[in-house]
């Protein structure tokens, strides 16, 4: 059943999504696609969300695409129908957290680099091998890899299929923290908690101008960040008339 391969739960404004197939180490396929789009999709129009976490169940986060529904041909519901997905990761409106633990590899550091921000535990091998099995790209790895880590490191990684401990992508700034194995959970729900306590209208707006801006010249980033008529959002301003800042 689609329901059970991408699992919700929420707690406290935190909306935690699971790729939910650990005895294929929650390899991707058309299936887990859609129920992720289904999570995503309900999730954004969600304003009790205020965080969402990105993991995986058992051993990995994400080994990747399944070759084998490649090899199978299991149609997804349209030809774009995963990178689509990915881009509706990327542009949900709450911020969001990957929690990277075991394998993260070319599909699923995908996903990965569609969210804000990247917690990976030391154990964590991360890479891009589209080239080891001579595939090309199509879920965004050539565009947001190099906007993480710059254009030469990124073809560095995508020539080589160089697999990275998570110590090393933190360097390069693949990942934005590399934690103890038995700290991750603690990591992801400290940074969540930490997001929860901002006023979520801000943090959807300032998340929705960091996005625009790279649409934009400098110049024109600046004056859309002060003309458009945003005001306060409501909850802060709810904040505001209780006496607080």
């Amino acid at each position: 059943m689609t329901d059970d391969l991408v699992l919700r739960a929420d707690t406290g404004g935190v909306a935690t999504l699971t790729l939910n197939r650990p005895e294929k180490l929650n390899a991707l396929t058309p299936g887990v696609f859609v129920r992720l789009r289904q999570h995503l999709d309900d999730i954004a129009d969600d304003e009790s969300v205020h965080c969402v976490v990105l993991g995986g169940e058992g051993r990995s986060f994400c080994a990747g695409h399944d070759l084998g529904a490649i090899a199978d041909h299991e149609p997804a519901p349209s030809p774009h129908f995963e990178p689509e997905t990915v881009d509706a990761l990327e542009r949900l409106p709450q911020p969001t957290i990957a929690r990277l633990h075991g394998h993260c590899f070319t599909g699923g550091l995908e996903l990965a680099l569609a969210c804000d921000l990247l917690i990976a535990a030391e154990s964590t091998t991360l890479g891009d091998t589209h080239g080891q099995w001579g595939l090309v790209p199509i879920w965004g790895m050539s565009v947001r890899l190099p906007e993480r880590v710059g254009r030469s490191t990124a073809k560095e990684l995508m020539f080589t299929s160089r697999r990275l401990s998570a110590a090393d992508a933190a360097t390069i700034g693949l990942v934005d923290h590399c934690v103890p194995d038995d700290e991750l959970d603690d990591a992801v729900r400290t940074l969540a908690t930490e997001i929860g306590q901002n006023s979520p209208g801000t943090n959807r707006i300032v998340k929705r101008l960091i996005a625009d801006r790279a649409e934009r010249t400098r110049r024109e980033a600046l004056l859309h960040e002060r003309e458009l008529p945003y005001g306060r959002p409501d909850d802060m301003a709810e904040r505001m008339r209780a006496g607080g800042r």
